[in-house]
């Protein structure tokens, strides 16, 4: 008889673990609890968030996850085998999550369209932030999250009081128990993994490290790039005084201005157009990254490269880097502001020491080196 609470099980089709569903089956696996994530955010966000999935399944083990997200986020959650059902706001994802029930539900998004998508389904608890029903007012869903929330609306107590990094804040909201600094959790599948090395070896052409400079941001705060010229300079003393390849890489916003940034230059340009998942195998095939606070880090941090990362409108103390790599900050007197339109004739950019940079990328090549004695690859060594 078929195992109808199993999570493989579909009802509609066969399954993929076995043909034959009955109870003896050695892919049996009868969940717990469900549990649904609605995480909507930034793309980036969407990636730090999936440090929480460890914490997820010691507080919840053996539960079955569902998580909702926006589109194009679900490319980088799919096939993820700690997920195991991906939704997104599109409209007949919602009809498929109306039909469903769950135990616990988080809720990281502060936004109506969150608590909207919540709206659709049932949930038993509800952890993270909630909506007023009347007045559409962003609210803790229990006590534990008053101090994310509270962050939000005390810029004092964001930008020069809060030391905890965004991840740590997420658990402890969350009631996920005692916060065990968890990596991000993003996946390769072994095809992207072969095709990450295969990218390197073609990359480095005899040289020693791949340094990969993530060169744009989305346009939400498009001051956390650095300026074309600044990027070139470091290009050409990287260059001179380092045995590197260089790779651009971007979104497709940035194809252009990667273009402007390797005129004339010895770099490699990765594609900037065949998507999410491609993007972060150009990230993989890289030792060190030099970056904004933007999704570009994000996935730097979830590949372990060296990260160097520079912080102009954003608050440096909200990322983790897990020991590889650096955070340089802009000398800019209204650092960290958040501003998404700013009028300033000399930028944060614009006060970023091309010293500091060059002397971080510099301590990230040396960790990516191999030593004398050390028989491993490069990407082993730096991950």
């Amino acid at each position: 008889m078929a195992v109808t609470s199993c999570r493989h099980f579909s009802g509609y089709k066969p399954c993929g673990k076995n043909s034959s569903c009955e109870d003896s089956c050695l892919h049996k696996s009868i969940p717990s609890s469900y549990v649904l994530i609605v995480h909507l955010g930034a793309i980036g966000a969407v990636v730090r968030a999936t440090s929480l999935l460890r914490g997820i399944k010691r507080k919840y083990p053996g539960s079955h996850v569902t998580w909702v997200t926006d589109a194009p986020s679900d490319q980088l959650l799919r096939n993820h085998p700690l997920i195991d059902r991906v939704l997104t706001t599109k409209a007949d994802d919602m009809l498929t999550l109306s039909a469903l029930e769950f135990d616990t539900a988080f809720m990281i998004d502060k936004s109506l369209k969150a608590a909207g998508v919540l709206k659709q389904t049932q949930a038993d608890v509800v952890f993270g932030f909630k909506a007023d029903a009347r007045g559409g007012a962003i609210l803790p869903a229990t006590p534990a999250a008053n101090e994310l929330w509270q962050l939000g609306l005390d810029n004092q107590q964001k930008f020069f009081v809060n030391t905890k990094a965004e991840t740590q804040l997420m658990v402890e909201a969350l009631e996920l128990g005692e916060f065990q600094r968890d990596e991000y959790d993003l996946h390769l599948s072994f095809e992207e993994q072969l095709e990450a090395l295969r990218r390197r070896q073609e990359w480095l052409q005899g040289r020693e490290v791949t340094i990969g400079l993530n060169t744009g941001c989305s346009s939400v705060i498009p001051y956390k790039k650095l300026s074309v010229d600044f990027q070139r300079r470091i290009i050409q003393i990287i260059q001179n005084e380092l045995n590197v390849t260089v790779v651009l890489l971007g979104g497709p916003e940035d194809t252009e201005r990667n273009q402007q940034i390797g005129q004339g230059l010895s770099v490699v340009q990765s594609s900037t157009t065949s998507g999410l998942r491609d993007g972060l195998v150009s990230v993989a095939a890289c030792d060190v990254v030099l970056t904004g606070d933007s999704l570009g880090m994000h996935m730097a941090i979830s590949q372990k490269k060296y990260v160097v990362a520079w912080f102009g409108p954003t608050c440096a103390q909200e990322i983790d880097l897990y020991g590889r790599g650096e955070k340089i900050l802009s000398k800019a007197a209204c650092a960290p502001c958040w501003k998404r339109v700013c009028d300033k004739q000399t930028m944060c950019y614009d006060q970023v020491s091309i010293v500091e940079v060059i002397e971080a990328l510099k301590r990230g090549f040396s960790q990516c080196l191999p030593t004398s004695s050390s028989k491993q690859p490069f990407s082993e060594i730096c991950s």
